[in-house]
């Protein structure tokens, strides 16, 4: 019960959270990007210059916008405490780093990840994974205050599911996308230009690629608490159960992905 404030101080209750703001501020980077993809076709490695952009801000939406629908479910000391504000203005701060950064890199039509050219490029790529590190642990620390908040507006199963889908969110993402930036890039083997891809996702259809198992990883919070919303409304015993189990397998899912793409074997085989 500790991260859960005994004195939380008074906030404006009109005021919107931050996780809402951030989700807001995501669209209108995404609205950006894919406007500024029609009229820049510029290729970074043979991707537009502003695909990056667009799938992190993509991703950001869908992150920002979990945390801004699970927020208002929580009790008003928790919602309201210091460790929640805390932990938003953390995420905040790494977010629109790791954002400014890879907007003015596709500005430049350079590499924003896997980009050691200079000492200012190191120094940048080290920040934007201390940043990543940042929001994962916000994530964790966020379901966290959920699991300790029991006056929070949720069923049993649903609050097992944010818990666990967002410690593994954390524990997934740090294992995956840690190997991944030390890696130097996204394939295992060798994926030769104009070799087919997955379509939408873009990722290798001839070797191994690590974003499959970092798409699963950073998606647990999303998939897990939706299982347990659904076991809620559909009533019955043993949902919490059930939902451990689910995370056990969605662990397990994760790292075969992580495995195979290791063994330099693509998800689906295109060619």
């Amino acid at each position: 019960m500790a991260l859960l404030d005994t004195n939380p101080p008074v906030l404006d209750a009109e005021a919107p959270s931050q996780f809402k703001v951030l989700t807001v501020v995501s669209m209108l980077l995404l609205s950006l990007s894919i406007a500024w993809a029609f009229v820049d076709p510029r290729l970074i490695d043979g991707v537009p210059v502003w695909m990056k952009p667009l799938k992190f801000s993509l991703s950001f939406v869908a992150l920002f916008g979990t945390l801004a629908l699970i927020e208002p479910l929580l009790s008003d000391r928790a919602r309201r405490g210091v460790t929640l504000k805390l932990t938003g203005w953390a995420m905040a701060a790494a977010y629109l780093l790791e954002m400014a950064y890879m907007f003015y890199m596709a500005a430049r039509a350079e590499a924003s990840h896997f980009n050691l050219s200079t000492p200012w490029h190191q120094t940048m790529y080290t920040l934007m994974g201390a940043g990543a590190v940042t929001l994962i642990a916000g994530v964790a620390v966020f379901g966290w205050v959920v699991r300790q908040d029991e006056r929070a507006a949720m069923g049993p199963a649903l609050r097992e599911g944010i818990w666990l889908g967002f410690l593994a969110t954390f524990l997934l993402t740090f294992v995956v996308a840690g190997y991944l930036s030390s890696s130097g890039g996204h394939f295992v083997g060798l994926h030769p230009e104009g070799a087919p891809t997955l379509p939408l996702f873009g990722w290798s259809g001839v070797t191994g690629d690590l974003r499959p198992a970092h798409f699963a990883s950073i998606h647990a919070m999303q998939a897990l608490p939706l299982l347990g919303l659904w076991l809620d409304r559909r009533g019955g015993a043993g949902s919490v159960r059930t939902v451990r189990i689910a995370a056990l397998g969605y662990g397990g899912l994760t790292l075969a992905l992580f495995g195979q793409a290791l063994l330099g074997l693509p998800l689906i085989l295109l060619g």
